[in-house]
Parts: structure tokens; sequence; C-alpha cells
């Protein structure tokens, strides 16, 4: 991991996403690029030339100041910061920019409090994921001392998704971690615990990896819906980070369907890292 993007407004939320990027920064030896996406109303494109040039030259300026306000922070002392500025908030410019800086890796805050569903289908955030091709960490707190000492990865043991395992794996290296594999079963779609070991041992061989030695490591975890899953068996086991597969055209709709319980969806505070699949 050589450079690390992360977006921001310069809201609380995008600042805690900045200090776990400079954690991770000071880890891996790696640099930042701090981009903010302005925002121009679309309005401005009909006034006159004056207006809009001066409509630019305040944005920039605010953006300037909130900049230096923002990369005077301590954390960020001793690591290699670019700044990169857009006058429109197009969001799959975000992957054109981690494309043009061989990006490894997007970190973001989130404003999500009411679940996982919630945190990512119609947000920001959820646009930036369902356009990105390298992996994107969602941070929904204040985190001083971010580490990750367990780790999930969910996953149905489709083939689409042994990219992202695979990427999944590389990236908890960085915390010597080998996360745990998830797979929810519900009643739409019931498996029996032989369907399920048989899928889940393809799914390793596919991987080139030892079934004996990762059999531990595989979760099959029964409840009604599947983000209910995931956040019932995340409380349980204490995970400190959740690993998703998506599909870059959809977004993360496919994967975390149907309605999420009142007494789950209010607590979903895990990091949670999505990764493109094949």
């Amino acid at each position: 991991m050589k450079t690390i993007l992360v977006p921001v407004d310069f809201s609380s939320h995008s600042e805690y996403a900045l200090e776990v990027a400079a954690s991770l920064a000071r880890k891996q030896n790696a640099k930042i690029i701090v981009l903010h996406m302005m925002g121009m109303h679309d309005s401005y494109l009909t006034k006159d030339e004056k207006q809009e040039v001066f409509n630019a030259i305040y944005f920039m300026k605010l953006a300037k100041q909130k900049f230096e306000e923002l990369l005077n922070k301590d954390f960020l002392k001793g690591i290699e910061v670019t700044e990169v500025v857009k006058t429109h908030k197009v969001f799959s410019e975000i992957n054109e920019v981690a494309r043009e800086y061989e990006v490894d890796l997007i970190v973001m805050g989130s404003h999500g409090t009411t679940g996982m569903k919630e945190v990512f289908v119609g947000s920001n955030t959820e646009k930036v994921v369902r356009t990105s091709d390298v992996p994107v960490l969602v941070i929904k707190e204040h985190i001083t001392d971010f580490k990750i000492d367990k780790a999930v990865f969910v996953t149905d043991f489709n083939i689409e998704t042994l990219k992202s395992f695979i990427s999944a794996r590389n990236f908890f290296r960085v915390f010597n971690v080998e996360p745990q594999i998830l797979f929810i079963n519900i009643p739409e779609k019931f498996m029996s615990t032989s369907e399920m070991e048989l899928k889940a041992y393809n799914f390793l061989i596919d991987a080139g990896m030892d079934n004996k030695e990762f059999k531990d490591r595989i979760t099959f975890y029964d409840d009604y819906t599947t983000e209910r899953g995931i956040y019932n068996f995340c409380n349980e086991a204490q995970i400190d980070a959740i690993a998703i597969p998506t599909h870059g055209r959809k977004g993360l709709g496919h994967f975390f369907f149907g309605s999420i319980g009142e007494n789950v969806a209010n607590h979903a505070n895990v990091p949670v890292i999505t990764f493109k699949m094949s």
C-alpha cells in the first residue's frame, strides 16, 4: 500500500477518515491524496462569465483555507500529503483521481448511524463504492488508534467474490490478521450444512488454499436476513472490521437487501472495507 486517497468535505467524519488514513500511511510508509470536490451548483453555468469567475475564486479561497486548517493537524505530521480540488461533485471523478495517482485504497467518513444498509444506500459513500475500482474503507466514528485484531470477509462462496477475498487477505496482512470467512444462511436461500461445506471447499480450492487449514476459520451463520446475520455475528465475535465484495455497477444494493430490525440498526459502527468483484 503506497498511496491512500481521502475525499473530504471538511466535516468531522471526513477528518475521522483522514486520521485513520494517517495511521495506515505511517504503518506502510505511504502518501496521502486529500481530495475535495467543491460541488459548485449547475446554476452557475447560466450566469455571466464574471459571476462564474467570482464564484470559482470564492470557493477556491474557501477550500484553501479549510485545507490549511485540516492539513495542519498533528496526526499528519511527517506524512507526505497532496491536495487535489475538483470543482464539480461528480463521484465517478473520485475513481478517475484514484487512477491518476495510482491509489491503492480510498478511506471515507460516513455519517451513517442507523445501520449497515443506511450507511450505504442513497449516500455519497455508496456512490463512491459503486464507481471505485480500488478498495474503500468506510469509517463511521472517531478512532484514535486504528488497529484490526479480528476481521471477517463476508461471501456467498460465488467464484465472482474470489478476487475480492484475495484482495481482502492482502489488506489484512498489514495488521498481521487472517480474516474469518462468513456465510449467512437465510431462509429464502436455505442450504444444508453439507451443501454449504461443499461450496466452501470448492471456493478454497479455487483460491489455492488448504481446506484443512481454513476450515476452522469458516462460519456458517443462520439468520433471517444477510444484514442482520452480518451484524449479529460481528457483534457476538467482537469483529473489528468487515470486508465485503461489491459489484461496480450495482454498488451494495445486490448484497444488502431487505430490512434491518430496529434492534440491530442503530449500532453498526464497525469499519467496513469494500472490494470490487471481478
